[in-house]
């Protein structure tokens, strides 16, 4: 075993106390980590340098490895090793190159996110312009790509979604003819289905030309176009004033530059007694940054927030925080609904693509959920409003919403 195989059997054998797996190394060597519980996992490194590049920046490295077929589970999935190693994360510290690592990406964070309009659209265009089928393969019906509600444990995942979208609108507190921006639409199903529960006018905005295309041909299909549009437009370049403001998802890509612009443009936009719903992915704790991995290969210039970096940009915006809940475990449930579609269709993912783009989705899929389930990852729905007049004085109106809109959802479908 050489130098490099000593080091990283040694950084495998501090992450790995708990569990079972077995590594084979380039040079045939075989180490086993953890105490031996629970399932047994296995891999190998296909060469020496893959060996180098994982000790040195495993969060760089790890997903790379995994997509160009040189780091290969041999028992078990890439969805059981990566939890084994977030399993054992929770319970002790980074080796010390991984906390330098850390410190050094941290500090770097507001250098990578200067996502101005250009920078904007280019990063949007690298996840979201990818051929719709592929995400026709693992998302629900209406193409929701954000986190689900899942009230109960057998909810499906269109039970979920649907949940998620009524949760919202009960956010809004919708008055009749109301007129709805949605900032970052995705596909429109939001948009749609707030048309449906009473909104007067919708305008979706987005970066990406291939949802908007999607979104206006469903807006056509539902013969909706007259009072749901969608447009190409980037969220600072927009004028007039909207009775209610959502945005789901899309904050994690203003970077966090511009979280002051964002909700400054959201305050001239939002009427005087209108109400925003903004839902976010968020951390629980300090503020972090996105691993180098899944900045590079799946949303470049996005962040993830915490409260205390959103809350006083939204006060020195003029806007009042009205109400805060706090998603937990939602989206790993939703990711893990995801991989599990996209392993029974992977084969028509890879007629659309290749092979290294169905091992980069099923790596972020596992490491997103594995983040979700065992650090400080959380979704925030965050109520804002420019008037504490704007909603009333308790949340009442928020279950009797859901109730109506859950009963009419159940409600059969009339001849």
């Amino acid at each position: 075993m050489d130098l490099i195989e000593r080091l990283l059997a040694r950084g495998l054998h501090g992450a790995i106390h708990r569990g079972s797996l077995a590594v084979t190394f380039a040079s045939g060597d075989v180490r086993r980590f953890g105490d031996g519980s629970g399932p047994a996992l296995a891999a190998r490194f296909t060469d020496r340098r893959a060996q180098a590049l994982m000790a040195l920046d495993p969060d760089l490295r790890f997903g790379e490895l995994y997509m160009d077929g040189r780091f290969v589970p041999v028992a078990g999935s890439i969805r059981d090793i990566l939890g084994l190693f977030y399993e054992n994360a929770e319970a002790q510290a980074q080796p010390w190159l991984a906390r330098v690592l850390a410190a050094v990406r941290f500090r770097a964070r507001r250098l990578a996110r200067s996502n101005l309009p250009a920078r904007s659209r280019r990063n949007v265009a690298h996840h979201y312009d990818l051929d719709e089928r592929l995400f026709r393969l693992f998302l629900d019906e209406d193409m929701q790509y954000s986190c689900a509600y899942f009230a109960k444990d057998d909810d499906t995942l269109e039970q979920a979604q649907a949940a998620k979208k009524r949760r919202l609108a009960a956010k809004l507190h919708l008055g009749p003819g109301s007129r709805v921006l949605d900032i970052g639409c995705g596909w429109g199903g939001l948009a749609l289905t707030l048309a449906d529960a009473g909104a007067g006018e919708v305008l979706g905005v987005s970066l990406a030309e291939e949802q908007i295309r999607v979104a206006r041909q469903r807006a056509s299909n539902a013969g909706l176009e007259d009072r749901v549009r969608f447009e190409l437009t980037d969220y600072r370049s927009l004028e007039g004033r909207f009775d209610r403001i959502v945005s789901v998802g899309m904050f994690e890509h203003v970077g966090v530059n511009f979280y002051r612009t964002f909700f400054q443009k959201a305050a001239r936009l939002l009427a005087d007694d209108g109400v925003m719903v903004l839902h976010t992915i968020g951390s629980s704790e300090a503020p972090g940054f996105v691993t180098p991995w899944l900045d590079k290969y799946i949303f470049p210039g996005g962040d993830i927030p915490s409260l205390s970096e959103i809350v006083p940009r939204v006060e020195r915006a003029g806007l009042i925080v009205t109400d805060v809940e706090v998603l937990r475990f939602h989206y790993a449930l939703t990711l893990a609904e995801w991989a599990r579609r996209f392993q029974r269709r992977r084969a028509e993912a890879a007629a659309l693509y290749d092979e290294r783009l169905c091992r980069m989705w099923e790596f972020y899929l596992a490491a997103a959920e594995c983040a979700f389930l065992h650090e400080n990852l959380v979704v925030f729905q965050i109520q804002l409003a420019r008037s504490a007049r704007a909603l009333p004085r308790t949340r009442d109106y928020m279950s009797a919403s859901l109730a109506t809109r859950a009963e009419a959802s159940r409600a059969p479908a009339q001849a």
